[in-house]
């Protein structure tokens, strides 16, 4: 069964009726309602209109059908519809994906003992589905879908007021005041207006695109008027009692080519006291067609709808920005790893070396104990342990600190157990034999194709020159060019007294025969031309925009030899680490073995002084072959973030960035303490 369905079952259990049942349930009873109206009476202009109210209720039943019409289903990563009937969906609020602050179930599953075990790729997909940053960025593609969405209904950019004027119709030759407008003697009212405010707008540069979602707006009004009349030659009464309906709906639709069309239903129905009107009560329907199109300036496809196919850009280079966000995510979270692997493994050379100290303190206090030695070594030796145990606890400090980091990294919010948890990593830092390093030409090759922000720069020039064009039109002058085609129609019921032409006699359906037959067509073209003789505004406008674009075009350049620059420093970079590695290495091993001889001719004061000097020596060489093991880690995950294939090395893939999910389950495996080469 469908979500909707079982919803719909769970609301009829608790003896509720669902909203999408309320929506339907009210159309059958609008549609009963339309037709209980549509009994025909006496009169023959309220016979038309029950023809009409008799339609209104067949459309009513219509769009009950539409409305049960399920929700399409949405794409992943998207602003959800709601599940309301079609006809009703577009006034609600679409359906906002809720913020996660949990973390995944993948932390607690890792966390064994006390101790959070971590791989890099547990690690990674911990970060995926908890950090906070990467899900702030997730954002980004579902704002530009939004911008698309609202980049196809066309209008001005976000935050830039539009305008619209509303045009009135008058039907003029109806009783008594139509008469008198016809002839323009008329006093007016009601069918006009205007004005402006001084209230200050932002403006957009360039040619804006129309609203391209059509438009329906109808006015009804019900008025009943009462006007004295001083002079009674027309109306033969001293006060005119009017009874209007008037029916104005207009359905208004904008094209990309730089044009638009309206179309006009307008229905008045009048009745008034005065004997002289031939026909009274009666209906005076029009329907209009209009048609407007800009031929110079706003003219054209290509400059309408520009900012749809930028926003259609911006979708992608926003997925591009995300996978960069994601690249450097995943680069962080590595170094952060190797820098707790590192720094554990810093503590655990100074643990060694205090241990060491410490045997070394206990032989000399036996050495004193037999007069082997002086009993002023004593002092000696104990300040070298207080030194000792010192690097201990500021070793146990940094890794305090950098499991912090790290679980900062890996969480959204707060959580009691990740707290109290030692992070332990299991992987240990591997230099292989060879770099296979790529010269820097195919470095940078690589980089061009598979560096997001390259890709997001290449996206940026081509929206600024999809752009072009919102300064260059406006350059020419403007001509517009509008057509209108309308029909009129009148009847009514004859006034006592009066012999109308029969022709004219009836009710609403005889008026609106007249229009179709087109008995009383117009027409009429408008041209109209307009220009600024200066044109300064809209020469700078484009010299701005042609400026910027050049600019941009030098920057773009100016960062494709950045990343030259760059490729070869970090290639640089790993050879160098490595040489460091090797050489610190090598230094380690020689060390052990001066200690080690040291130890095996030691006897007397001189000695004692040399084994000291030779084990802060061995220290220091432990503690250089980690920090180089480090910095050619960080010399590697810096190489594979400039060449953009840090996703492709850990198997990542943008999809699950987006959905912050990783398919991969995470399987704690026996620890193994990591030992040494």
């Amino acid at each position: 069964m469908s979500g909707r369905g079982l919803e719909s079952t769970r609301f009829h259990k608790l003896g509720l009726v669902s909203p999408e049942d309320q929506s339907l349930r009210g159309c059958e009873r609008i549609a009963r309602k339309r037709a209980r109206q549509a009994e025909p009476p006496a009169s023959p202009v309220k016979t038309g209109a029950g023809q009409i109210r008799i339609l209104m209720g067949a459309a009513v039943a219509l769009t009950c059908l539409v409305l049960q019409s399920p929700a399409q289903e949405q794409p992943p990563y998207s602003l959800g519809r709601s599940n309301l009937p079609s006809l009703i969906r577009p006034y609600v609020p679409p359906v906002v994906p809720p913020i996660r602050l949990g973390n995944s179930n993948r932390l607690h599953d890792l966390i064994r003992g006390g101790n959070l075990y971590l791989t890099v790729e547990d690690a990674l997909a911990l970060a995926i589905e908890n950090n906070l940053n990467l899900e702030i960025a997730r954002y980004g593609p579902l704002l530009s879908d939004s911008a698309l969405e609202r980049a196809k209904a066309g209008g001005p950019i976000r935050g830039v007021p539009s305008a619209s004027s509303q045009v009135s119709s008058v039907n003029a030759g109806l009783g008594v005041n139509g008469s008198q407008a016809s002839a323009g003697v008329g006093g007016g009212g009601g069918g006009g207006g205007g004005g402006g405010g001084g209230a200050a707008t932002i403006q957009q540069v360039g040619a804006i695109t129309p609203t391209l979602d059509p438009s329906v707006q109808n006015f009804t009004t019900f008025g009943h008027l009462t006007q004295p009349q001083a002079n009674t030659t027309q109306s033969q009464t001293d006060a005119l009692i009017e009874s209007v309906h008037t029916y104005s709906t207009n359905v208004v639709q904008r094209l990309l080519s730089g044009g638009g069309i309206q179309y006009t239903n307008y229905d008045q129905y009048l009745k008034e006291n005065s004997p002289t009107d031939v026909l009274n009560p009666a209906v005076g329907p029009h329907m209009d067609l209009y048609f407007q199109h800009s031929l110079l300036q706003g003219f054209g496809t290509k400059l309408n709808d520009r900012g749809i196919r930028i926003a259609k850009v911006n979708t992608v280079a926003s997925r591009e920005s995300f996978r960069a966000q994601l690249l450097n995510m995943v680069s962080q979270v590595v170094n952060l790893y190797w820098d707790l692997a590192s720094a554990r493994e810093d503590l655990k050379a100074r643990q060694n070396a205090l241990e060491i100290t410490q045997k070394f303190v206990d032989d000399t206090k036996y050495e004193i104990s037999v007069g082997a030695i002086a009993g002023v070594e004593l002092p000696r030796a104990e300040a070298e342990l207080g030194s000792r145990r010192q690097d201990v606890a500021v070793a146990q400090a940094n890794v305090r600190q950098q499991a912090i980091q790290l679980k900062d990294a890996l969480s959204h919010t707060e959580d009691p157990a990740l707290e109290s948890a030692e992070v332990i990593p299991v992987d240990r830092i591997e230099i292989p034999d060879t770099d296979d390093l790529p010269p820097l030409r195919e470095g940078v090759a690589t980089a061009m194709a598979k560096r997001p922000d390259v890709a997001v720069s290449k996206f940026r020039d081509q929206t600024a020159e999809m752009d072009l064009p919102g300064t260059t039109n406006p350059l020419l002058p403007s001509l517009t060019v509008t057509g209108r085609t309308y029909n009129r129609g009148v009847a009514g019921d004859a006034n006592a007294g009066h012999e109308p032409n029969p022709y004219f006699v009836g009710g609403y359906g005889t008026a609106l025969g007249q229009i179709f037959r087109r008995n009383f067509p117009n027409q009429s073209v408008v041209a109209t031309f307009s220009a600024s003789l200066g044109n300064r505004q809209a020469q700078a406008d484009y010299g701005i925009s042609q400026l910027q674009f050049r600019q941009s075009q030098l920057t773009g350049q100016r960062d494709t030899n950045q990343i030259v620059v760059d490729i070869a420093s970090r290639i640089s970079a790993v050879r160098q680490a490595r040489a460091r590695y090797d050489t610190a290495k090598n230094t380690r091993i020689l060390q052990e073995q001066l200690l080690e001889a040291e130890k095996k001719r030691s006897s007397g004061t001189t000695t004692f002084n040399a084994i000291m000097a030779d084990q802060r020596q061995l220290i220091a060489a432990l503690l250089s072959e980690v920090g180089s093991l480090t910095a050619y880690a960080h010399a590697r995950v810096s190489l594979d973030q400039g060449l953009g294939e840090t996703l492709e090395k850990y198997n990542i893939t943008l999809e699950e960035g987006l959905a912050g999910k990783v398919n991969r389950e995470s399987r704690p495996q026996d620890i193994v303490e990591p030992h040494k080469n």
